[in-house]
This record gives C-alpha cells, sequence and structure tokens, in this order.
C-alpha cells in the first residue's frame, strides 16, 4: 500500500537535523532561564516579561513560516533549502544569545530582547521546514514512526550534550569569568547545529508531492479548524511543553539550592533526565509495535503526576540519591509519548485532507511549532511569576519558602500539566487502524475505482476505531 522506505543513513540524517534543533529547544527548555538569572543578571520578573514578548512575535512568524514552505518549490524540495541557507544564522544566533556584553542593567536587557528574539526567528525559519520533511519523506506511518524514533533519539543526545557538557566548558573556560565560559560552550553548540543541518539536507530527500493549493491565509484557518484532530493535538502540545519546560527549567536550580550542589551536580542531575529521555526513545519504538501508541501517550502522562507527587512528598534535601532515581522515572515516564506526538502531527494532517478535500500543510505544521513555543513561553514566564513569589534570590541561601517552591516546580506543577495533556489525549482518535482505513479509503477515491457500500461520502470520516 505505501510506495517509500527510508534507509537507515536517511533515518540518521533527519535524526541529526532535530539534534540541530535541540542545540535551541535544550537550552531554552533547560538552563536558558538558570543562564538569565544567574549568569547574565535578569531579574525573574523581567525575565517572564521577555519570554511573553517573545511569544507574541510567534504568533506572527511561525503562521507566515508555515505559509512559505507552501507557497515555494525548488529543485532540492519544498522544505530542505531552509536547513542549507540558514544553517549558519542560526548558528550565529545561539552563539550571540549566550553572549553577556557589558553595559548596565537596562542595556544588557535590551540586548538580551534582541538577541532572544533573533534566535527565536531563526528557530522558526529552519524548525518549520524540518518538522514538515517527515510528511515528504515517506507516505508509510511505520516508517514515519520510525524516522521520529531516530529523530527523537538524536534530540536527547543534543539535550544531553548542552546540559552536562556546557556547565562543565563553561567553568572550564571560564577564565575571563562564568558569563565567558557560557559564550564559547554555547558557540560550539551553535556551530555543532549549523554542521548537522547540513548534514540532514545532504543525507535526506523528498519524495511525497502534495499538491498545494494557493488557498488564502483565512481560508487555511478555516480548514484547519475544521480539522479537530489537529486542534487536540495544538491542545496537547501547549500543556505537555508547559509542563516539560517548567520542569526542566527548574532542573538546576533544584540541584544547586534544594540539593545543595556544585556545578558537577548540576550537570548530573540534569543528565540523569536527558538519559532517561534518550532510553525512553528506545522503549518507545519497541513498546508501540507490541501496544498501541495512543493508549501509551494518555496513560504515560497521567503517570507522570503520581510519580511527581511521590518525589515531592519523599525526596528531603539530603535524599541525594533518591532525588536522582525519582527524576529519572520522570523524566523516562514523560518522554515515552514523544515519537507518537511527531509522527501523529502528519497523520493529522492527512486526515484534516481526507475529512475537508483539500490540504494544508505548512500552516499546520508551523501551528504546532508555535503552539509548543507558546507553550515555552507560558512555562517560562510562569517560572518567572512563582520564583519572584517564593522569594527566590540568585546566587545565595535560599529560605524554606523557596526551596518549597522550587521543589514544587520539579513536581507537581508540571506533574498537573502533564495530567491535563494525557487527558486531552483521551479524545485524540486516529489510531494506527483508524489511519490505515482513512488510507485505503482515499487510495480507492483517487483511483476512481467503485467505493465499497460502507465508503464515507464527501466530507465524512471513516468508521472510527477508536480505542477505549
Amino acid at each position: 500500500m505505501y510506495k517509500y522506505k527510508l534507509s537507515v543513513l536517511e533515518k540518521v540524517g533527519f535524526g541529526a537535523g532535530d539534534m540541530a534543533v535541540n542545540v535551541v529547544i535544550s537550552s531554552m527548555m533547560l538552563i536558558i532561564t538558570f543562564f538569565y538569572t544567574d549568569i547574565f543578571g535578569i531579574r525573574a520578573q523581567d525575565l517572564a516579561m521577555l519570554f511573553i514578548v517573545v511569544r507574541l512575535i510567534d504568533a506572527v512568524t511561525d503562521p507566515v513560516m508555515g505559509m512559505l514552505t507552501d507557497k515555494f518549490d525548488t529543485k532540492w524540495g519544498r522544505y530542505r533549502p531552509y536547513l542549507l541557507f540558514l544553517s549558519i544564522p542560526f548558528g550565529l544566533s545561539v552563539y550571540l544569545t549566550f553572549s553577556t556584553p557589558d553595559g548596565d542593567y537596562n542595556s544588557k536587557l535590551a540586548y538580551a530582547y534582541a538577541t532572544y528574539i533573533l534566535v527565536t526567528i531563526m528557530f522558526t525559519a529552519v524548525t518549520i521546514p524540518y518538522i514538515s520533511l517527515i510528511s515528504v519523506m515517506t507516505d508509510d506511518p511505520k516508517e514515519r514512526l520510525s524516522a521520529n524514533g531516530y529523530r527523537l533519539f538524536f534530540a536527547k543526545i543534543a539535550a544531553f550534550l548542552v546540559t552536562i557538557i556546557v556547565p562543565q566548558l563553561a567553568a572550564a573556560w571560564g577564565d575571563d569569568g562564568i558569563q565567558a565560559g557560557y559564550q564559547y560552550s554555547m558557540g560550539l553548540m551553535g556551530l555543532m547545529g549549523t554542521l548537522l543541518f547540513l548534514f540532514c539536507f545532504f543525507t535526506t530527500r523528498e519524495r511525497v508531492a502534495h499538491q498545494v493549493e494557493k488557498k488564502p491565509f483565512k481560508q487555511q484557518v478555516k480548514l484547519l479548524v475544521q480539522n479537530d484532530q489537529w486542534l487536540i493535538l495544538c491542545a496537547v502540545c501547549v500543556t505537555g511543553t508547559v509542563g516539560y519546560v517548567i520542569r526542566g527549567s527548574v532542573g538546576a536550580y533544584y540541584a544547586k539550592y534544594y540539593l545543595g550542589g556544585d556545578a558537577s551536580t548540576i550537570s548530573a542531575f540534569l543528565a540523569t533526565g536527558v538519559t532517561a529521555a534518550i532510553l525512553a526513545m528506545v522503549a518507545s519504538t519497541w513498546i508501540t509495535k507490541r501496544y498501541c501508541k495512543i493508549k501509551l501517550f494518555r496513560y504515560t502522562q497521567i503517570a507522570v503526576l503520581i510519580l511527581s507527587a511521590l518525589m515531592y512528598l519523599f525526596v528531603g534535601r539530603d535524599d541525594l540519591v533518591l532525588a536522582f532515581v525519582m527524576y529519572f522515572l520522570i523524566s523516562f515516564v514523560v518522554d515515552l509519548h514523544a515519537p507518537v506526538f511527531w509522527s501523529a502531527i502528519a497523520e493529522a494532517v492527512d486526515y484534516g485532507e481526507f475529512k475537508s478535500r483539500e490540504r494544508v500543510s505548512g500552516l499546520a505544521f508551523g501551528g504546532i511549532s508555535f503552539s509548543q513555543k507558546f507553550g515555552m513561553g507560558i512555562a517560562g514566564a510562569i517560572v518567572g511569576w512563582l520564583l519572584t513569589f517564593f522569594d527566590y534570590v540568585p546566587n545565595q541561601e535560599q529560605t524554606d519558602t523557596a526551596l518549597m517552591g522550587i521543589a514544587l516546580m520539579l513536581t507537581i506543577i508540571p506533574g498537573i500539566f502533564h495530567f491535563l495533556m494525557g487527558t486531552l489525549m483521551f479524545k485524540y482518535k486516529v489510531t494506527d487502524a483508524y489511519y490505515h482505513t482513512m488510507t485505503a479509503r482515499t487510495i480507492l477515491s483517487d483511483s476512481g475505482a467503485r467505493k465499497p457500500k460502507d465508503a464515507p461520502e464527501q466530507g465524512d470520516t471513516p468508521e472510527p476505531v477508536i480505542v477505549k
């Protein structure tokens, strides 16, 4: 039924692209809040506003980028050229974001706004084409799922490098101060991102040609709003990202202040979470070959809240080993859903085309990207507000109230968002069986064959195969 299989090299190349993307995502989710408050020197309340403003800019740039990928095609394909031509500006923007200029507080804050906006725009310009790429590499949902397994594995490798290497290199290279150490180490990460995007460009191919209609923006939005499964994934993306980023952003604070650790403890604690996530990518690919991927998605996210509550209740400030064990378990269970989510996006786009007989791809992927970054912005603002609320003061011994707040932000607060994420997935119905039925009927319709008596009429959906 499906024509295109992917080689291991192509899956590795596709994964390399997400490794490049996650140089930024990992830094935004895991270290940038800590960097801005404890290294760069921004007040927590000002940091919250910075994250909100940048997300408002994303509300414009993400849809525009999605429409551009739909509008233009080249000899290299529709999506791959962006990886080629924007790889160097992407790497440079990472370096500038983690550079700390001399000057007074207001000038530094202005620099933070300018560079954070720049890195976000560069991130948008390469990420939306990249996440759209899988939809034209193969038409086989199993191949998409497998490729996304590679992708997310390499993404976690990037997160591992950012969390374990950057703090250590920042300390080792910081002869001129810890600020210079972060500048040099993240500059190295930016260079790595540039090379990985180039590798992705040269090892992947676009094969599935979708006939993209020249639809006005309002019409595309209307079609997306009619795609109920895409809307569910947007809500899932926002809630899950909020939970993930709150936990990741507070990890360094928890290791430094709650557990009383040094730079090595921070690196080891963050790397523990990333290691668990890498193993989760492998485990998820194996589990979904034998177990319903939608059930896995639902119940793992609900379980995160339970594990988070246990960590908050039973891990004290002296329980270093137990803290590492619980953080490993939470991080492992959280990321079991990840390959499922990213393969579901392409299937939701196909579902929308089947339902309306019109395809909206670029804006759909742009909307998901915006949902992710919107969640990151909300999470960053929440972290800033909560740090202020709990009276956090950088680089000094924290009060009991501040320590309690840091523990809550690592455990129960993000756990609630993951619980909401899992609950929302009970409304998602595009299982493998549903997708195969939908695809088979689409092929019959496109080939002009006589429809079976139970085939859907125009605009209908297949008989739902819903996992209860």
